[in-house]
């Protein structure tokens, strides 16, 4: 379990011509459904997507990385080939608490397991993206998941004494590096 969680880090840029079936998804998707939800109330739905016309219409929606501040998100060839749209349903409850977390990490481990990454995206343009894809107005868009075949590395370096935990992209490759939090996140 802990190589797999080491192994799902965020992926931001991937190769798009590579197609992830809907029964993949969809088995994902199973993942979180099986996983932990306050109260058993399981308030999330999920819209699957793997068709690039639509995806054209999710990817404007979307920030993409915070730290990169001078970098507009995956060009062309390097966008997801699919995304799952994490969606909570007001009509089950309006607090989602941390279910959609639960879900989507349980989402990320598996596809992991796949060979495929992804990356929880919470910047997300909601009134657009609703309209865009036409989900009902009584599902909350909670984050998106972006998944594909990884085109970057993923590097954990030690933090140093700074305490900068940016991740930043090593220029010219297809690596980008994060810093370790802890080393031990446990209180005795």
């Amino acid at each position: 379990m802990e190589e797999l969680v080491l192994k799902t880090r965020s992926c931001r840029r991937f190769y798009e011509d590579y197609a992830i079936g809907m029964e993949i998804l969809r088995d994902l998707v199973d993942l979180a459904r099986l996983s932990a939800s306050g109260a058993n109330l399981q308030p999330l739905k999920y819209l699957l997507c793997n068709q690039p016309r639509k995806n054209a219409l999710i990817f404007p929606q979307l920030g993409w990385a915070g730290y990169l501040k001078d970098w507009p998100g995956p060009s062309a060839g390097e966008r997801p080939s699919a995304y799952i749209i994490v969606l909570g349903d007001q009509t089950i409850t309006k607090n989602f608490g941390c279910d959609h977390g639960i879900a989507s990490q349980s989402i990320l481990l598996g596809a992991t397991g796949l060979g495929l990454a992804g990356c929880i995206i919470a910047s997300v343009k909601r009134d657009p993206l609703h309209q865009e894809v036409s989900i009902p107005d009584h599902l909350e868009i909670l984050h998106v998941i972006a998944l594909g075949k990884p085109k970057e590395k993923i590097v954990i370096d030690p933090l140093g004494p700074d305490g900068n935990i940016k991740y930043w992209r090593i220029k010219n490759r297809s690596i980008t590096c994060r810093k370790e939090r802890w080393k031990r996140s446990y209180y005795r």
